[in-house]
């Protein structure tokens, strides 16, 4: 038996107001004044003093304001390592990501492709990543992706919704500071904390589960469970213990895999660019067949937050369009592994897809 030997975020800052020990966990790792730090911000910050203001800019550093309006694509990422490559004198010290998923993936794909040669697209699939990244850092600004933690930076390619599955993709330094939550409207707190409470229900029902995977996802699902069910905690004690939730739920698949869900958003997110949050909700909304427990609470979860799903998104779609989301739903075939053991094929035709489809 051969075990992989999977890397881990190497350091962690975990506190209220931990932002503002930024420059002293940076300028350690300034490898020259002309080697600039590259800060990769979401957009919907811009003009935000409070955040932005705290950024501590030295010498050639940059930020770079990215939209998280849409999901990152390869061809964004060859763009902005282009665009990073002729604006410095020199490699960059590192590559910071502040924001939620979308741009924490930003982070890490950049911080790779600025040491690989060719396109992010070349690298989409599992451990194709020859060369280390630079140094990178992660900043959630919003709690569940588990991106933060994970050793995948998930992009649109030119024919594939896949990610960059690499021991070079986790973040070597993590900030985590819940007050950076503050704001987040309603609907994407609970679209992002949903993503963790999935990631949670597909490992521990999933076939690769083990004690490593079922140690962190049972913690995962018991804080979920707290902050969405239960409203155990105050405004604050809910940031933080989401903050901690997203950080388990994506451990919880590091040894594991994610299943049915993530697979058939992942579809969505192709086609029609559905956010991924939002786009696991409205698949696993339709998953009673392979996650019955897990569905019936999620559902007791979305009445209680008042929470209305998008409906009807697939209507007035091709046949043409449903073969594209069920190629790149049938291609994440250690997803399918997962959910359903190795004969899945035997159950998972392209008609039971498109009927699944049909459903959203």
């Amino acid at each position: 038996m051969s075990y992989k030997n999977y890397p881990m975020v190497a350091r962690i800052v975990f506190g209220r107001g931990s932002f503002n020990q930024l420059e002293e966990l940076l300028e350690p790792k300034r490898s020259h004044i002309d080697a600039p730090f590259i800060f990769i911000v979401d957009s919907v910050f811009k003009g935000n003093a409070w955040l932005t203001g705290r950024i501590p800019l030295k010498y050639d550093d940059k930020i770079i304001y990215a939209s998280a309006d849409e999901e990152p694509k390869t061809s964004q990422i060859d763009e902005l390592v282009e665009q990073i490559i002729l604006d410095t004198k020199q490699k960059p010290s590192g590559i910071i990501g502040i924001g939620g998923g979308t741009i924490l993936d930003i982070a890490k794909a950049v911080s790779i492709m600025i040491k690989n040669p060719g396109s992010s697209s070349e690298y989409q699939g599992w451990d194709l990543v020859k060369n280390p990244s630079i140094y990178h850092v992660g900043i959630p600004t919003i709690s569940g992706t588990g991106a933060e933690v994970s050793r995948t930076t998930v992009l649109t390619g030119p024919k594939l919704k896949l990610g960059i599955n690499s021991d070079y993709t986790p973040f070597d330094q993590v900030v985590l500071d819940p007050e950076l939550t503050k704001g987040v409207p309603k609907d994407q707190w609970f679209y992002t904390g949903m993503d963790c409470y999935i990631h949670c229900i597909e490992s521990l029902n999933g076939t690769f589960l083990n004690a490593f995977s079922q140690s962190y996802g049972e913690k995962a699902l018991e804080l979920c469970k707290a902050i969405f069910v239960e409203d155990k905690y105050t405004t604050e004690e809910a940031q933080d213990q989401l903050m901690m939730a997203s950080w388990h739920g994506g451990m919880s698949i590091a040894y594991s895999q994610v299943g049915v869900a993530h697979a058939m958003s992942y579809g969505l997110g192709y086609l029609l660019g559905t956010k991924h949050g939002i786009g696991n909700c409205i698949v696993f909304n339709h998953l009673e067949e392979f996650y019955p427990e897990g569905v019936a609470l999620f559902k007791q979860m979305k009445e209680k937050h008042n929470i209305t799903l998008p409906q009807g998104i697939c209507n007035g779609l091709s046949d043409s369009d449903f073969d594209t989301m069920i190629n790149v739903a049938l291609s994440l075939e250690p997803l399918w592994e997962n959910a359903l053991g190795k004969n899945w094929k035997k159950t998972i035709t392209r008609e039971k897809l498109k009927g699944l489809y049909k459903k959203m």
